[in-house]
């Protein structure tokens, strides 16, 4: 006969792995580590390889912060930031991400908006690292990392993916470019690829990877507006002329119908892979005992 003994885990501690207390606690020391390297890329902006490096510093800090919080308060094992195959999901989520830019940027050149004047020096491909790898790396955290899984335990992975992409979309506003019509765009467009990008895998590498070469591609190569924030020249010279429709305007090319339609057709492929691999969570409610 075996005697088993259950030990009641201390409400404290209940308390902090219950997801709300998870997606408030961890997910502003998230957001505040990303407000405060975005102060340090703004404060080391003439020294690029010093923003860089502390960009790159910041980054393994809201890790390491991301990976404690799984592993000393939900005691569980953080496979979404695992080191086994990272290096292939990102590569293969970066070709993703600079592929469909560069998609959409030749549709724009094929219709005769997006005009080619001449190219900058190459140096002028260093400063954009540091705002795609901390805009990459952060967001994918605290948009996926946090706030999908967050509310994917409470409520099952089709909500999650509808507020996390509204909450992702709306808080573009907040940049200095920030339009409705863009915050709606990204929300369909970025907020579905990027949450599938992550129930794909149920790992954050692969998100990352899209996330850090659609933004540095848009920036330090094509010279465009990534979504209404950063406008830093790139390698190219650039003209853009046409309607906003098809241009996205002072957003950037995020906010255009090209856009719009390469980065979900992109996003339903992987969600449909995702639902073949049983990725998807049902609501507690749903879910057996």
């Amino acid at each position: 006969m075996v005697l088993q003994v259950h030990t009641q885990k201390p409400i404290w501690l209940r308390i902090l792995q219950f997801p709300l207390t998870r997606l408030v606690v961890l997910g502003t020391i998230i957001f505040f580590s990303m407000t405060t390297n975005n102060g340090f890329m703004e404060q080391f902006r003439p020294t690029p390889a010093l923003s860089i490096a502390v960009t790159f510093g910041m980054v393994l800090f809201g890790m390491a912060v991301y990976v404690a919080w799984g592993r000393f308060i939900e005691r569980r094992e953080v496979t979404e930031l695992s080191l086994a195959g990272s290096g292939r999901e990102w590569a293969v989520g970066a070709l993703i991400g600079a592929g469909l830019y560069c998609i959409s940027a030749v549709v724009l050149m094929g219709l005769g908006m997006y005009h080619v004047e001449g190219l900058n020096p190459w140096t002028y491909l260093i400063p954009a690292i540091a705002m795609a790898l901390s805009s990459g790396a952060f967001e994918e955290l605290l948009f996926r990392g946090v706030l999908f899984k967050s509310i994917e335990e409470m409520a099952g992975s089709w909500i999650a993916l509808v507020i996390s992409s509204l909450v992702f979309g709306f808080v573009h506003l907040l940049n200095p470019g920030g339009t409705i019509e863009g915050a709606v765009y990204i929300s369909i467009e970025a907020g579905l690829l990027l949450a599938a990008a992550y129930l794909v895998t149920r790992r954050l590498w692969l998100a990352m990877g899209f996330h850090m070469a659609w933004n540095y591609t848009q920036s330090a190569i094509f010279s465009g507006v990534v979504s209404g924030g950063v406008t830093d020249p790139g390698l190219i010279q650039s003209r853009i002329e046409g309607p906003e429709l098809l241009t996205g305007g002072s957003f950037g090319l995020e906010s255009s119908i090209i856009a719009l339609v390469v980065c979900t057709t992109a996003g339903i492929s992987l969600l449909l892979i995702a639902m073949r691999r049983g990725h998807i969570l049902p609501p507690p409610w749903k879910r057996g005992a």
